[in-house]
């Protein structure tokens, strides 16, 4: 069942898809489920038909992150990230950081524990910890490209990782 934030009604709401309310407008997050069979597994990471309205992913990767190692904080002025947490053991950070926003914060347990595709809209902080004992994977389909077409263009990241007086620490 995907999470939203209430007053995000760009989502569209199919079948038997329902949203519960978080604290940050406009982040969803949307358990996963693995079929299994005699083969191995499967597990759907989006469809078309369940994003939020308007979201088009325009490419995908996926990183590894060593035990112990965190990656962010940081925000998008423009872009989107669909993070699919899978496999390993990750505490998500996300902050309201939009101007007319109500500060706020979520942590989340995702990972093989807790499978699910997360969307963080623009100016929502995220970072991200491994927190397992092994190497563990991320998936990310942003709808921006990384630094542009042809990677050209400057990267859409404010990055506060070293700033000593950000109030966004894991």
């Amino acid at each position: 069942m995907p999470i939203m934030a209430d007053g995000d009604r760009n989502a569209r709401i199919d079948g038997n898809l329902r949203f519960q309310s978080m604290s940050i407008p406009g982040v969803i997050v949307k358990p996963l489920t693995t079929f299994r069979d005699s083969r191995g597994w499967l597990t759907e990471l989006f469809r078309d038909d369940e994003l939020p309205e308007g979201f088009d992913p325009t490419m995908g990767y996926i990183s590894c992150t060593l035990p112990g190692v965190a990656r962010g904080p940081h925000e998008h002025v423009h872009q989107t990230d669909l993070f699919v947490f899978l496999q390993g053991s990750y505490k998500l950070h996300l902050w309201e950081n939009r101007p007319g926003l109500q500060d706020a914060e979520d942590i989340l347990d995702v990972g093989e524990q807790n499978p699910c595709a997360v969307w963080v809209p623009p100016g929502v902080v995220h970072a991200y910890r491994n927190v397992g004992d092994s190497e563990a994977m991320v998936l990310n389909f942003p709808n921006q490209l990384y630094a542009g077409w042809g990677k050209s263009e400057q990267v859409d990241e404010i990055r506060h990782e070293s700033d000593p007086n950000s109030r966004f620490k894991l």
